[in-house]
């Protein structure tokens, strides 16, 4: 193995990595435990920008003749803007008419507002707290973002009425049961008070039933990223005699599943 082999199989091997974190840190983000959604949108922002720009590179490095781009080019390209790095990826598979067995595109409304939050937390909402109490301009709130922009709309697209039902019937009888000795005393990811037993038991409710389909989109986007850079490893390979390049699909070939697979699943750290 070469030092150029080396160092693509340590990059994709740390992208995987990062990425199974957040994909799994984020069913169990909810309003009592904020935390782990910044954990979450770290992995993940972070995750995504270095698959994205492996596929740039790849991209470069067929075009070029077995030569990587300089630093700048990533820097000055590109940045931290997640959603610039999905318009330049439509490029890239039109320059080498790369062909996808599950999505060929993040067309999807809930994929480009997943993209967007995302890409904002990246580029400075991960300091929007830091930026309100310095009074610098204030930036998006990534966790209320992601709520209203993600968690709302999965509850309302995909949970069927008879689970709405149960959840608001469970809300009312956790409440008649503990309201006469029980405080709550919490905020929304919407930075609402929560102080009823009824408020507090309906948003659990409602994320547990949200949190496998958040999971679900965002391993969608991180699937196609992955079927792209396969398809761009075999051009790749043709150069340089299949010395420089790694068999990318054995180091990501995890996140080349079906939907229904990612559903069955929880944990994506193990694997």
């Amino acid at each position: 193995m070469n030092a150029t082999f080396q160092a693509l199989a340590n990059e994709a091997s740390f992208t995987k990595e990062i990425l199974a974190s957040g994909v799994t840190q984020i069913r169990k983000a909810n309003y009592a435990r904020k935390g782990i959604y910044f954990q979450s949108f770290t992995s993940l922002s972070t995750g995504l920008e270095r698959i994205g720009k492996l596929c740039l590179m790849l991209d470069y490095y067929i075009q070029n003749s077995g030569q990587f781009p300089d630093v700048m080019f990533l820097k000055n390209e590109i940045g931290h803007d997640l959603q610039i790095l999905y318009a330049k990826s439509k490029e890239v598979i039109d320059n080498h008419k790369i062909t996808f067995h599950f999505l060929n595109g993040l067309e999807e409304p809930l994929h480009k507002e997943i993209l967007s939050v995302l890409s904002g937390f990246a580029k400075g909402d991960r300091y929007s707290n830091i930026n309100f109490l310095t009074k610098q301009n204030y930036s998006s709130d990534p966790i209320l973002e992601w709520h209203k922009k993600i968690d709302l709309i999965i509850y309302e697209l995909r949970v069927t009425k008879k689970t709405k039902k149960k959840i608001e019937s469970q809300a009312s009888l956790i409440d008649i049961m503990m309201s006469p000795s029980a405080i709550v005393q919490y905020s929304s990811e919407s930075r609402e008070d929560i102080t009823s037993i009824y408020d507090a038991s309906f948003l659990t409710g409602m994320t547990d039933a949200v949190t496998k389909y958040r999971q679900l989109y965002l391993l969608q986007i991180i699937r196609y990223w992955v079927e792209l850079l396969i398809g761009l490893q075999y051009k790749a390979m043709s150069i340089n005699r299949n010395e420089e390049i790694p068999f990318f699909t054995e180091i990501f070939g995890a996140f080349e599943n079906s939907d229904s697979y990612f559903l069955s699943r929880k944990n994506f750290e193990t694997f």
